[in-house]
């Protein structure tokens, strides 16, 4: 630390000249003395013994005689570590001063180097170039916890008027309402008080960029940003709160390990959690997972400044024991405990000393100044030391005083009169406690350092001395208090410095936040980027949104995050009480009586098993060969799954000539599923299918989305190819539908009116072979040019939609030329369906994803290479899982409109049905010949027969997706039929035959009852 050794090298200096002249004529004398033996040995070394003792008795109650040990001890001390960072020690490996350092800068550098990367990979990797349009604005929500009057209202009030004037769009959302909801509402933000029932929060987070939260108590909206499909989602999270910080400790010593891993959980989901200064990171390390960041500047000293005026109106010094007319100077410092603050006080102290001899030539030594030194540090010595500093400079007993401030800082600023910074350690951003110190209307004298020169002006808000030179704080302090008060120049710069910290680092703070949001946001191709930070106007800049909380700015602050983490421990504990019921008790006669119960049971249970084993014994078992048993025991399996999977719901739909399925991924897609009998789950992903719901299971269907780059890419395709895979042990309706969540989400999902209206035109075959769907292209937010479909596939598409379509084509029908092979889809004045919300018959459904597969397939041949190594594709601009999803959304447009398939859109709420693209638009531009049923099935049987037949080794999609079925795998399995029928009518024959030619042992004899012995005796002569 340079600032340091400079003052400390000015005192050594000075030191030593006044020692080399006052010492030496008495070393002379005294040599004199010890020559002429006037003082006798053992006298001296008394003497040396008692000096030495108090040198080592000053030292003990010095902080730098403890400070200057080696590392290892001062982490052994926990008297040296400063108020809230104390618990750092416990950590082991960090030291405070120089030692403790954070650099956010890296963290932004590293989504710097993440969209160079992009940028460098779009402009070297593809083979076509890439295009941004700008249909939209960037989309993000800001949500909160509450709506009740705060600073962080107010913080985020002018964050968000400055970016909207860049561009972006900004709706609110908060659990609770409150009185700022009107002050959102007067600058034109959309607000939505969210309903929180069991956790589900029903809220399409994909419909927006970004999202910034606000606060510790938005805990709970987390359960959604943490489910998928939200999961990666960009999240910024303010935190301006300590509380937490406070209670981990308590947490960790108290081992409720599961409430602090719960808490790790949360900030582990943010992409980036932002502190308004650089101690809350430090004091949050326990959660610390890379991804904090500091934007410096928040308007909550200011308002609790405003507070504490109004509430320390009387005169503190009367409370606190000082005189009303009694001077009182404040000597404040960093907000870390390091090496050598001790002595940095000390120059300070040593500087005011003459203020005191001016005081005494002026016949005021019943009215001396006081001097306090604040800290943090309660439990220490530093009281000890800072008295022992003043008594060896001489100052009078009782001026100077060392106070030690664990909470309330600003009752002990409010009654001073002068407040010096005494710390000149470089910090990285403007001291907070110079910020209350301006806040409460207190003159402040500063050393030069960097972050206070940038914003206070020298004689103008504040009073600034060389760090170097301490003698120019003397001088300093001799023109602010005369005459035993503060003069009134004095009084105008603390004046003028109260309203320059009313504003202070709000440039900062605003652009702060657009340079963080410019970099943590991934921008779809249909997105306008928003302006550059330099284009926020200045205006924005200079001061917060003050006038739009006139009408609160006499409420009083409170900080709610203290009771809101009391309600959720409570609710922890009760979870908990539930979860392990009286297990939980520590009672030793309750577990005995436990114990005693399970005893109890367990000796039932074993006589209940030996009675039925008894039973059973006795009864007289059936007869049969294995196979009777083998097949009674699957008959049984079958009847009991029969009984269990056809609950009222699928009975329901055996009679419907519909069925809409809803493909989802994720629990935090549940709020948006409908559970009536029309419509039926299918989960993407086994781990998200919801609790007793009769939903499909797709991985079971189709192993290849066991595969989560094929889950994530295929997206609803894969819901289609899982149902389409023996389709006809799932699906026995006539017609079948598909609709998508985010259509409920948006309210585009079928009204009952509506479905009414789709099933009777079904019933009544009003429109035939055709298909139905309700999600327009044109009402679609990603369209709000109206742009035809081509337009409006590239714009979502990075401007590369017609060339993959091109491509993808000519690889699918093996067309090597050069030709324009485009589909034609004409302007004729109709929509087109979107977001793949839509129903067809059955039969046609197969043929739609016969061709899909095989378009699936070229798609997939074209991209997956650069794709999968490195997660970039040329049709979007980032990294993107879902990289050709959006090109397969438009799909069953260009199939149906080829196919000959007439197109209906249905009104979603009122059922009104209107056919779009007749045919008779249609002649000479559909391509009949290449997406005809008999095409498709001719490519269809080709490729089966190369993947039976052939068995390629390459990597090839197609045989993943669906089926493979062609006339050798029917002849095949006919040929395996009849080869198990013919085995089992000779097997039946053997057996016949063995029946026939049976040997039957022939009877040994016929047996003859023998004759009584007394009738043998009757018929015998007598003698």
């Amino acid at each position: 630390m340079g600032s340091l050794e400079s003052g400390i090298s000015l005192k050594k200096a000075g030191s030593r000249n006044e020692r080399s002249t006052f010492l030496s004529r008495p070393r002379s004398r005294f040599s004199r003395f010890l020559l002429f033996k006037k003082l006798d040995y053992l006298q001296w070394i008394c003497t040396v013994v008692v000096f030495l003792f108090f040198v080592v008795f000053f030292q003990m109650f010095l902080p730098g005689s403890v400070m200057d040990k080696s590392q290892d001890s001062l982490l052994d001390d926990k008297d040296l570590v400063f108020g809230e960072l104390r618990y750092l020690k416990e950590m082991g490996g960090l030291d405070f001063g120089e030692g403790i350092r954070l650099e956010p800068c890296k963290l932004l550098e590293k989504f710097q180097r993440e969209q160079k990367e992009v940028n460098l990979q779009s402009s070297s990797g593809f083979n076509h170039s890439q295009h941004r349009f700008r249909y939209r604005k960037p989309q993000l929500a800001l949500v909160f916890a509450d709506l009740l009057v705060d600073p962080q209202q107010l913080l985020m009030v002018t964050i968000t008027t400055a970016l909207r004037e860049i561009g972006y769009e900004i709706q609110v959302y908060s659990l609770e309402d409150g009185p700022v909801h009107n002050v959102w509402q007067s600058i034109g933000v959309l607000v939505t008080i969210l309903k929180v029932n069991s956790d589900e929060i029903g809220v399409d987070w994909l419909n927006y960029d970004g999202i910034l939260v606000s606060s510790l108590e938005a805990k709970s909206v987390f359960s959604s940003f943490m489910q998928e499909p939200f999961k990666s989602l960009p999240l910024i999270w303010t935190i301006h709160e300590r509380a937490l910080a406070v209670r981990s400790r308590q947490y960790t010593s108290s081992g409720h390990i599961e409430l602090v891993n719960d808490w790790k959980k949360v900030f582990n989901r943010a992409t980036v959690v932002v502190f308004p200064n650089y101690v809350l990171p430090m004091i949050y390390s326990a959660f610390d997972t890379g991804n904090y960041y500091v934007i410096p500047g928040s308007p909550v000293e200011v308002w609790k400044g405003e507070n504490a005026m109004n509430l320390y109106k009387d005169n503190q010094q009367m409370k606190m024991g000082y005189g009303p007319d009694e001077v009182l100077i404040a000597i404040v410092g960093s907000q870390f405990m390091y090496r050598g603050l001790w002595l940095e006080h000390a120059l300070i102290l040593q500087a005011l000393l003459p203020l005191f001899a001016d005081f005494s030539s002026n016949n005021n030594s019943n009215f001396h100044p006081k001097i306090v030194v604040l800290s943090s540090d309660s439990i220490s010595n530093y009281s000890t030391a800072v008295e022992r500093i003043a008594l060896n400079l001489r100052y009078p007993s009782g001026v100077v005083k060392h106070v030690a401030v664990d909470g309330d800082v600003d009752s002990v600023l409010s009654m001073t009169d002068l407040v010096i910074y005494g710390s000149f350690l470089e910090e990285p951003s403007f001291p907070e406690i110079l910020i209350k110190a301006m806040c409460l209307g207190k003159p402040i004298i500063a050393p030069d350092l960097s972050n206070i020169r940038k914003y206070v002006d020298d004689r103008v808000n504040g009073y600034l001395f060389p760090k170097e030179n301490i003698r120019a704080l003397t001088q300093i302090i001799l023109q602010v208090i005369s005459e035993g008060k503060l003069s009134p120049l004095t009084h105008n710069i603390a004046s003028i410095g109260r309203g320059t910290v009313k504003n202070l680092m709000v440039q900062e703070t605003v652009e702060g936040y657009a340079l963080l949001l410019e970099n943590v946001l991934k921008l779809p191709s249909e997105v306008a980027p928003p302006k550059t930070v330099i284009e926020i106007p200045s205006k924005l800049k200079e001061e917060w949104q003050w006038n739009l909380f006139e009408d609160f700015l006499n409420s009083t602050y409170e900080d709610r995050s203290s009771k809101f983490l009391n309600k959720l421990e409570e609710q922890w504990n009760h979870s908990r009480r539930e979860k392990f019921g009286s297990l939980i008790a520590t009672d030793d006669s309750f577990s005995y009586e436990i114990w005693e119960e399970e005893k109890k049971m367990h000796i039932l249970n074993i006589k209940r098993r030996r009675e039925e084993q008894e039973l059973k014994d006795r009864t007289e078992q059936p007869r049969g060969t294995w196979e009777d048993v083998y097949r009674n025991a699957k008959r049984a399996d079958r009847v009991r799954n029969d009984l269990h999977e056809r609950d009222e719901r699928e009975l329901e739909r055996t009679g419907q000539p519909l069925c809409i399925y809803e493909p989802y991924f994720g629990e935090g897609t549940w709020p948006f599923l409908h559970q009536n009998s029309l419509y039926r789950g299918i989960g993407l992903s086994t781990k998200g299918r919801r609790p007793r719901m009769d939903d499909v299971d797709g991985p079971s269907r189709l192993q290849l989305l066991n595969n989560p780059y094929y889950r994530d890419i295929l997206g609803e395709y894969g819901a289609f190819f899982a149902i389409a895979n023996r389709i006809d042990r799932l699906h026995r309706n006539a017609w079948i539908g598909f609709q998508l969540w985010r259509a409920t989400a948006r309210k585009a999902s079928l009204s009952e009116i509506a479905e009414t209206s789709l099933l009777d035109a079904i019933e009544k075959r009003k429109y035939g072979d055709a298909l139905y769907f309700w999600v327009r292209m044109d009402m679609d937010p990603r369209n709000s040019l109206q742009q035809d479909f081509w337009s409006f596939c590239d714009a979502i598409n990075a401007g590369n939609c017609t060339f993959a379509f091109s491509e993808t084509l000519k690889r699918m029908y093996g067309i090597k030329h050069d030709l324009n092979s485009l589909p034609t889809m004409p302007e004729d004045g109709g929509t087109w369906s979107v977001m793949q919300s839509w129903a067809l018959p059955t039969k046609s459904f197969l043929e739609f994803v016969m061709f899909s597969r095989m378009f699936v397939d070229a798609l997939d041949a074209e991209m997956y290479d650069e794709h999968h190594q490195s997660g970039h594709c040329y049709l979007s601009f980032s990294k993107d899982k879902h990289c050709y999803s959006r090109v397969l959304e438009l799909l069953i447009n260009v199939w149906a409109y080829h196919s000959a398939r007439r197109m209906v859109y249905v009104n979603p709420e009122t059922g009104a049905m209107q056919e779009y693209h007749k045919f008779k638009g249609r002649r000479g531009q559909m391509w009949v010949k290449w997406f005809s049923f008999n095409t498709l099935k001719a490519m269809d049987e080709d490729l089966a027969e190369e993947a039976d037949s052939d068995h390629p080794k390459r990597r090839w999609l197609w045989p993943s997706t669906g089926e493979v079925v062609w006339q050798g795998v029917l002849e095949r399995e006919r040929n395996l039929r009849n080869q198990q029928k013919e085995k089992r009518k000779q097997k039946s024959k053997d057996k016949q035959e063995r029946m026939r030619h049976k040997h039957h042992q022939k009877a040994l004899g016929k047996y003859v009852k023998p004759l009584p012995e007394d009738m043998g005796n009757s018929n015998s002569t007598s003698n």
